[in-house]
């Protein structure tokens, strides 16, 4: 199956959504926040196959963790989610960097459903 990062300041969250996709076979790391989360995909060297990643969260953001480890990864799947409407409308000037944004909240379901669809897609180029 696939590597994630699970990029989430919200400890239930996080560990939910890990748990979720961790039950369908998936390999899961997480980071608390958008800085954390970037010193994963940096030490992973971009490695990984998907990272779902919160918008709103201390520190650095999750559009401002996706448009650097684009930047730096730029075959990079990324994958938000917000339960803030302005931040889903921020996240749509990332076009060809994030192939979705997720309304939370959302069922363990859902999430299964959207990562794989995510996976499934091509990566940018």
């Amino acid at each position: 199956m696939a590597k994630l990062l699970i990029v989430e300041d919200d400890e239930s969250v996080r560990t939910l959504s890990a748990r979720a996709l961790e039950r369908i076979g998936h390999s899961v790391d997480v980071a608390a926040d958008g800085a954390q989360g970037l010193d994963c995909i940096k030490a992973s060297l971009g490695g990984y196959d998907l990272v779902v990643s919160d918008i709103r969260m201390p520190e650095m953001d999750g559009i401002e963790m996706a448009m650097t480890a684009a930047a730096t990864f730029p075959m990079l799947k990324i994958m938000l989610m917000t339960g803030y409407a302005e931040q889903r409308e921020r996240a749509e000037e990332l076009n060809g960097i994030v192939l979705d944004v997720m309304q939370k909240p959302f069922t363990l379901a859902e999430i299964r459903d959207r990562v794989g669809r995510a996976l499934a897609l091509p990566r940018a180029a």
